[in-house]
């Protein structure tokens, strides 16, 4: 009984994706869309129902991450404020918490 052999070539592709921001850094809603775009890839050959499906939950989870990044960066605040606080900061403390 012999085994069919199957040969496939791989071709590798690197794709590289730049961008910048002036005076400011990302904000959590642009950092959400790159990390859904690096865990969902949707192919434009794919079902038109089955790529509608993955856009629409591609969208909802940018707006999961953004969410938790978002309580991420406030709950980072409240550790720095406490540490300047600690540290006999409370001037500082307070523009921290303003911002």
């Amino acid at each position: 009984m012999s085994i069919p052999s199957l040969n496939i070539d791989i071709v590798p592709t690197f794709k590289v994706d730049v961008r910048t921001t002036e005076n400011r850094g990302f904000t959590p809603d642009e950092v959400a869309e790159r990390c859904a775009d690096k865990i969902i890839s949707i192919s434009e050959t794919a079902d038109p129902v089955i790529r509608d499906q993955a856009r629409a939950f591609k969208k909802h989870l940018e707006k999961v991450v953004a969410f938790y990044m978002r309580e991420a960066i406030r709950s980072d605040r409240t550790t720095v404020y406490n540490a300047l606080c600690d540290a006999g900061h409370k001037d500082l403390a307070e523009l921290i918490r303003r911002i």
